[in-house]
């Protein structure tokens, strides 16, 4: 049967009429089968059914064990287990216990300091701050920290500017440079470091450590070292770990530290180099050694010297450069090591013994810095050394803690407010009465802009 298209609608496609073959056309002879011009096609044969394809290897596809409804709900169980899971990781991870709310702008610019200290100092605002060993001051804010907590806080107001906190205990917190590196304990040790602005509270550098409970922390310059009895953790500023020393964790190839079976006393830095009184196992007395604050292997230090001292219970005070300040209590003497590890000069040492009995908590001595000088408070007297070459200038006593300068002049905490002095002949110029409260113990200062910091214990105070 061939077909025949007759005109379709306009609006309709053209369908095929049937033809009979034996019927002439518009009564005529048949039409020929094949005409000039179209193809003699051979009749087609009839469509055999096809054959499925077997799967590679000429085997039949086996059925699916998972189209039975058991395993759909197996499937579904193991779905709802897997985000279950998840949901459960989220709420326990450490994000998920952080609250980090930063500030929107940075803090406008404070009035300068004074330069000379006010004769009357009001206090402004206090808050606890247990975990900061010293007040920390810089870009226009103040930075409390206890328990779990760091706050930004305005100088003049005490306002809580910004916030970073989680469900740890704060271990320390110092200020690094323009950063302050806030440091939690994590089970046996305080292992979890942040590095936050100062100004904003914006997170800028995360780490795990290995610092021991109890530790401080030492700055200097582009370093920061953990101390503790076993082992000192150093790390960059962007809180890269840049040297261990000590009983390093997870020792891949032993024999690289010094000395084994050591313990740690006072700790101090400079220049690149970290100064550290060690009591080791057959040595007859305190050791003193000085490392790099870097090598080429974190855990491979490279000591620059290190010598047995003239006594026990020695105590590293501050060190500038390429020297070094010790004190020997059994033998009353100051002593000043060169960067060669010679003794370059000694000097009398008349403070009570209770001063110097044991090592100071967290390993660093209380110490302050100038731009001219070096100040250490003994527990009784505060000590003033020559930032140049370390030498002693005076002694102020019945302090209670380090001078700073506040403006153009140095301030001194004395008992009942603060001493005003000449920098350089340890001259009292006058007195500023300073009501705590009843606190009596230690008081650390700074200062930023026109307010003076006191921390006392774990309160910080804010003067103006």
């Amino acid at each position: 049967m061939s077909e025949r298209w007759d005109a379709a609608p306009d609006n309709e496609p053209a369908r095929p009429e049937p033809v009979d073959p034996e019927q002439p056309s518009d009564g005529g002879e048949p039409e020929p089968t094949a005409a000039i011009g179209t193809e003699d096609v051979l009749d087609a044969e009839p469509a055999q059914p096809v054959a499925a394809e077997p799967p590679l290897g000429g085997k039949r596809a086996r059925r699916s064990p998972w189209n039975r409804t058991r395993d759909r709900v197996l499937v579904a169980v193991i779905v709802v287990v897997v985000a279950v899971t998840g949901v459960v990781i989220g709420v326990n991870s450490d994000n998920a216990a952080t609250v980090a709310q930063v500030a929107a702008t940075l803090p406008p610019d404070l009035p300068l300091a004074p330069a000379a200290v006010p004769g009357s100092l009001t206090e402004l605002w206090q808050a606890p701050s247990s975990a900061t060993p010293v007040p920390i001051g810089e870009a226009n804010s103040v930075v409390t920290a206890d328990k779990g907590e760091v706050l930004g806080r305005d100088p003049l107001t005490g306002t809580v500017r910004w916030r970073y906190s989680r469900d740890l205990e704060l271990c320390t917190v110092a200020l690094a440079g323009i950063k302050v590196d806030a440091v939690y304990r994590k089970d046996t040790g305080c292992s979890e470091v942040t590095q936050l602005d100062t100004g904003t509270g914006r997170r800028t550098a995360q780490r795990n450590g290995d610092a021991e409970l109890g530790t401080q922390l030492v700055v200097d310059g582009s370093h920061v070292t953990t101390t503790g009895k076993k082992l000192l953790n150093t790390w960059r500023d962007d809180l890269v770990k840049s040297m261990e020393y000590g009983e390093v964790p997870a020792v891949v190839q032993p024999n690289k530290q010094p000395r084994t079976g050591c313990t740690y006393g006072t700790v101090a830095a400079a220049s690149g180099k970290i100064g550290v009184i060690e009591r080791c196992p057959g040595d007859p007395a305190d050791r003193f050694t000085v490392y790099r604050a870097s090598n080429d292997e974190a855990d491979e230090p490279k000591v620059d010297y290190s010598t047995v001292l003239a006594g026990k219970n020695a105590k590293l005070v501050a060190m500038s450069g390429d020297l070094a300040l010790l004190v020997l209590p059994e033998q009353k003497l100051l002593v000043i090591y060169g960067g060669d590890g010679m003794q370059k000069s000694a000097y009398p040492l008349d403070v009570p013994a209770a001063d110097l009995a044991k090592d100071p908590a967290g390993g660093i001595m209380t110490t302050s810095w100038t731009a001219q000088g070096v100040y250490w408070f003994t527990g009784s007297k505060t000590m003033a050394f020559s930032r140049d070459d370390l030498t002693p200038r005076w002694t102020l006593s019945n302090s209670v803690g380090p001078g700073v300068t506040f403006g153009d002049q140095l301030v001194v905490p004395i008992q009942g407010g603060l001493a005003v002095l000449d920098e350089l002949t340890g001259t009292t110029i006058r007195t500023v009465g300073v009501d705590r409260h009843g606190y009596t113990g230690p008081v650390r200062l700074s200062s930023v802009g026109p307010v003076l910091l006191e921390q006392r214990g774990p309160t910080l105070a804010a003067l103006k």
